[in-house]
C-alpha cells in the first residue's frame, strides 16, 4: 500500500520530508524502517508525538516504497493513511 501511495505521490519520503510534513500540517500518519537510527528515531518521534500524528514501525521500509535505504516517510492523504494503518494492524494483530 505504501507503493500506492508513493505512485500517487502522497507520501513525503525521507526523514527531513516527514518531518517537514508532519509540522506542516499535511502528514497523516508516518512509518519509520526498524533499522533507524537513533536521532532520526527521536526527531521522527518528537514531530509526531507534538502534532498528533500517529506512528508506525516497520521491516524493509525502502522496499515498501520502491526507494532503498529510505528511513522514513509520511502518507499525506487521509484516506490512504487509514488504509495503511488499518492494513497494519490486521498485520499485527
Amino acid at each position: 500500500m505504501l507503493g500506492l501511495c508513493a505512485r500517487a505521490r502522497k507520501l513525503a519520503c525521507g526523514a527531513e520530508s516527514a518531518v517537514s510534513a508532519v509540522r506542516a500540517g499535511k502528514a497523516y500518519l508516518a512509518v519509520l524502517d526498524a533499522a533507524v537510527g537513533p536521532n532520526t528515531r527521536k526527531m521522527v518521534e518528537n514531530a509526531c508525538l507534538h502534532h498528533g500524528v500517529r506512528l508506525l514501525q516497520v521491516e524493509n521500509l525502502g522496499g515498501a516504497v520502491g526507494r532503498e535505504g529510505r528511513m522514513a516517510v509520511a502518507v499525506l492523504d487521509k484516506g490512504m493513511a487509514g488504509r495503511v494503518a488499518e492494513l497494519f494492524d490486521r498485520e499485527n494483530a
